[in-house]
């Protein structure tokens, strides 16, 4: 399963560097003015798995295949982008496809960089976004009920779907996020159902869980810096995770080896990169796990959502493997490691045979039998 995240924010945030310093190359066009982003940049990184490569390393396979990650970066959004302002608002397609959003926040002053204003005020930048995703999801909610109208007329069981737009009409019409609609928390069955029915279809900007991303100075990366604290007080509010980056200082750590990259990281006080941190908090975020199989050639790593059974499993590397599913040889990757083969751990006793209704774990090493 392929990751998406798209990323947001106001116009000279930080968001295309954030980009290029993600996705590890220069993919995206960086400049000290409004909308130099006027194409959607898309990018698919592989997600960086110690446990992947030290897999590789113990079956001697000349290759280690990572899950991938892909990001899709839109011009600024600006005040009034759902009436036509700015570039943003005509790539809002791109990004109602992704699983997650990645909101870019400045928390950095710097007189050189154009602002809409004379300081960040971060929440403030916040709002402006959200609601325009907000207004954006409205314009679209407007068209499916001018839809409903007329078929209502005709099939009187759409009434519920038209009483929902309705009601979610108004909730988005006063710049709240559908994530914030009751439904999604309703008693009712029925009316839960009707709203992922719609969701789906809508696919709602303003329902998809938000990453903030406080872009700071790299001499504020180990302060708490006020503007941050805002920040984080703000995401509490909604449930939200927060990621603390420079941007600038990532995108330069991208030609540096690892031990180097350490290394500069341990002068500007902090243990892990911000794509370290993005990647973690976007699998706990959409509730991901990642297993692995490996064979002569490659050990390979796979996305699934937490949760999931064997068969869906086996159902990622091919259709095949989950319609013919017999069983599961399961090794979790610790023990794994500590026997270095499966052979020596399933001579102690740490491989399992596990059928159709075995719950996948993080970590797991997996080789599935099928018949079709």
């Amino acid at each position: 399963m392929s990751l998406s995240i798209g990323i947001v924010g106001l116009p000279n945030v930080g968001k295309s560097t954030t980009f290029n310093a993600l996705t590890g190359a220069q993919n995206a066009v960086v400049a000290n003015y409004p909308f130099c982003t006027i194409q959607p940049n898309r990018a698919v990184v592989p997600l960086p798995d110690s446990r992947l490569d030290r897999l590789a390393e113990l079956v001697k396979v000349p290759t280690a295949i990572h899950a991938t990650l892909e990001f899709v970066d839109i011009a600024g959004l600006v005040q009034d982008a759902h009436k036509g302002e700015g570039l943003g608002n005509k790539f809002l397609a791109q990004i109602r496809e992704t699983a997650a959003i990645l909101h870019i926040v400045r928390c950095f002053e710097d007189p050189n960089v154009v602002h809409i204003r004379e300081k960040p005020y971060p929440v403030l930048d916040i709002e402006i976004v959200e609601v325009e995703l907000a207004l954006a999801d409205l314009q679209q909610l407007e068209r499916k009920i001018e839809r409903l109208v007329s078929a209502v007329k005709g099939d009187k069981k759409l009434q519920p779907m038209m009483d929902l737009c309705e009601a979610l009409k108004d909730h988005l019409g006063q710049g709240l996020p559908a994530s914030s609609f009751r439904t999604w928390s309703s008693d009712d069955p029925v009316e839960r159902e009707l709203m992922s029915e719609l969701n789906h279809e809508m696919r709602f900007l303003t329902g998809k869980p938000v990453i903030y991303v406080a872009n700071v100075a790299e001499c504020d990366l180990a302060e708490n810096h006020p503007y941050v604290q805002a920040l984080q007080e703000y995401a509490a509010r909604k449930g939200a995770q927060v990621v603390v980056l420079c941007s600038q200082l990532e995108q330069d750590m991208q030609d540096m080896s690892p031990e180097e990259r350490r290394e500069y990281l341990a002068l500007s006080g902090i243990e892990e990169s911000g794509l370290e941190q993005v990647i973690r908090k976007s699998f706990d975020l959409l509730k991901l796990i990642s297993f692995f199989t490996f064979n002569e050639n490659e050990a390979r790593a796979w996305n699934i959502p937490r949760g999931a059974t064997a068969p869906r499993a086996a159902g990622a590397i091919h259709t095949d493997f989950e319609r013919g599913f017999i069983r599961a040889e399961v090794i979790p990757f610790p023990e794994f490691a500590r026997c270095g083969s499966s052979a020596a751990a399933k001579a102690a006793g740490h491989m399992r045979l596990e059928g159709k209704e075995y719950i996948v774990q993080d970590g797991d090493v997996i080789y599935f039998r099928f018949n079709v």
